[in-house]
């Protein structure tokens, strides 16, 4: 037999709005609330005597439980103080008012776990448990160090500095299990002198962080292994809780999101970057300069024209540095909607979006160049994207100039965001040799440099018309400091750049290697990107979607085209991630991995 202790007093102020008119347990993850998911993990492992420490809108909550859980015997303890006080105080109000004839499980009422992480804390072996997990981006709050299974030192969030390393380090869930002659004793004795005597607004972590640093006091660490927990102090926690605890809402907010994956626990082959740069090199001087970059002001846009040239060995008044290539379709639609615009299809989907009427030239993973440019006598603006998405076909650049320069009455809008993946040159190369009115070039560096957080890209065009209509639509600040001293620094990393092209390509062709090695695909498309097309044998998958089976199983997400290119068949890309990481996934990609319960 064992008790649990719930804190649920605090007022939830990080969650505001969302609490002010509602107790922050009774938000709802799914279909059930925290505070309903916290009791339904104790009682299904046999634990129904439990003390719940209340405090803001207390009426609100034991109302609550007792509709919800007739007949449960709760015990309530009221902190008044509940807006000056924390923890370390609402645990001594609630020890006062114990028996301790039994071990003891503390919980905090801002996490959400399945029934299996209390189990894990019950069948510990050790008397004096803290669950902890390995710590991940995202987390807060405090950490712990362990060796040997044992707890050495406690760390609250105050003591992790600007330069703290959280690599080694373990997050706390606030779950414990005590024994009864540790909470009799020790604990209750330390916790109620402090919580009177000393301070009654910190956390009950110090007071077992004192313990063990006087060594009067083992705490062991049972470390989670794949048990899915969350913990809700903000409203952006909520929307990470519902991805991890309701499944049909895992894809839908992903998709939703198209970006700010660092707060979920998967692996992405959908979102394509550079996976080896920037170097830890790069990302350590950036780490130095971040206080004096987040405190001034970027330069001007002029400014930001020359750093970029200089990156990218071109004439400055031809170029214009971009947050983000994304900044230049709206300038694009407006400049260009009423002309006849020939796209490549299938291809990235903010060319149909800024252009919906418009004509398209094949792209069957190959384009044929005759057709092309027959098509283009009826338009007024071609489209290339080189390589080409979803399919990385790539056309030569130097046919591409050529095309353009027989074509002078015609525009010539050319994206090579992934050209340094492939073996041809930039038609920048060309541009700056042979200059052409007809071009303006687009791309987003955030695939070759493996920042796209940063937001950064560029427009450039040999006709100054355009550059001045480009440079109009542009702000004064364009970039945010921290872009800007990226491009900065770039200059002294160009060759670890250009070394991580090469690496990229090498491991895109081992990737396809092992990818048509996999039962469930059925061809490998040759892509000179830094991702692959597959197509698969759908029914091998027996009527499951690949991409809810990967993301449910095995926390993977990868892009689904099939809508791209409509020809019966199932198509993915597959971004190229590190080694490991792709063969990971071609191994998934085998029938009996595929549908087995990881």
């Amino acid at each position: 037999m064992m008790k649990a202790v719930i804190l649920a007093a605090g007022y939830g102020n990080r969650m505001r709005p969302l609490t002010d008119n509602c107790h922050k347990t009774l938000l709802k993850i799914g279909d059930r609330t925290i505070i309903e998911r916290i009791v339904d993990g104790l009682v299904a492992n046999q634990v129904t005597d439990i003390t719940i420490v209340t405090g803001y809108r207390r009426e609100e909550l034991t109302t609550y439980l007792h509709d919800r859980f007739p007949g449960m015997p709760f015990h309530f303890v009221h902190n008044p103080r509940y807006r000056e006080t924390n923890n370390v105080y609402s645990l001594a109000l609630a020890f006062r008012q114990m028996q301790f004839e039994a071990d003891l499980i503390l919980i905090e009422s801002d996490l959400i776990f399945e029934p299996s992480v209390i189990e894990r804390v019950i069948h510990a072996q050790e008397t004096n448990v803290a669950l902890v997990d390995r710590f991940r981006s995202g987390m807060d709050g405090t950490v712990v160090t362990v060796e040997n299974k044992v707890i050495t030192s406690v760390i609250p969030p105050h003591l992790q500095g600007p330069r703290f390393d959280f690599t080694d380090k373990y997050k706390t869930l606030n779950i414990y299990k005590f024994s009864r002659e540790f909470c009799a004793s020790t604990f209750v004795k330390l916790l109620t002198y402090y919580a009177t005597a000393i301070d009654a607004n910190c956390y009950y972590e110090l007071i077992l962080g004192i313990l063990i640093y006087m060594q009067r006091e083992t705490v062991h660490a049972e470390i989670l292994e794949g048990e899915r927990w969350a913990e809700v102090d903000d409203p952006n926690d909520l929307s990470i809780a519902e991805f991890v605890f309701n499944d049909e809402a895992r894809r839908p907010t992903l998709q939703r999101a198209h970006g700010g994956f660092w707060s979920y626990d998967i692996t992405d082959y959908c979102y394509i970057r550079n996976m080896y740069f920037p170097t830890n090199a790069l990302i350590s001087e950036m780490r130095d300069n971040l206080p004096a970059l987040l405190r001034n002001y970027g330069s001007t846009q002029s400014v930001l024209d020359r750093k970029a040239a200089y990156f990218l060995l071109c004439d400055a008044r031809r170029l214009h540095v971009l947050n983000g290539a994304s900044q230049i379709y709206p300038i694009l639609r407006g400049w260009l909607g009423g002309k006849r615009v020939l796209l490549p299809s299938p291809t990235f989907g903010e060319y149909p979006r800024i252009f919906p009427e418009h004509d398209t030239y094949r792209d069957a993973v190959g384009i044929d160049r005759a057709d092309l440019e027959r098509r283009c006598e009826q338009a007024d603006v071609i489209v290339v994207v080189n390589p080409n998405n979803p399919t990385g076909t790539i056309l030569p650049t130097d046919w591409i100039h050529r095309l353009a320069a027989q074509r002078p009455d015609k525009m010539f809008l050319v994206d090579e965001s992934f050209i340094e993946f492939s073996e041809e040159p930039t038609i920048v190369e060309e541009l700056e040799r042979e200059p052409l009115d007809n071009v303006l070039v687009v791309k987003s560096l955030s695939k070759s440099l493996g920042m796209p957080g940063l937001r950064l890209g560029f427009a450039y065009t040999c006709n100054q018309e355009i550059s001045r209509r480009i440079g109009d639509e542009i702000p004064i600040w364009n970039l945010n400091s921290i872009a800007e001293f990226a491009l900065e620094t770039m200059l002294k990393h160009r060759p670890a750049l250009f070394r991580s092209f090469e690496q990229t390509k090498s491991d895109r062709d081992a990737f396809a290697e092992a990818l048509s090695g996999s039962d469930l695909v059925e061809r490998v498309y040759p892509s000179a990107a830094n991702f692959l097309l597959v197509s698969t044998r759908e029914a091998h998958l027996r009527g499951h979607d690949l991409v809810e089976l990967l993301l449910s199983r095995h926390n993977v997400f990868i892009h689904d085209a099939t809508k791209k290119i409509s020809d019966g068949k199932q198509y993915y890309r597959l971004a190229v991630r590190l080694p490991h990481e792709n063969m990971r996934l071609a191994r998934m990609l085998d029938r009996s991995t595929l549908l087995s319960t990881p």
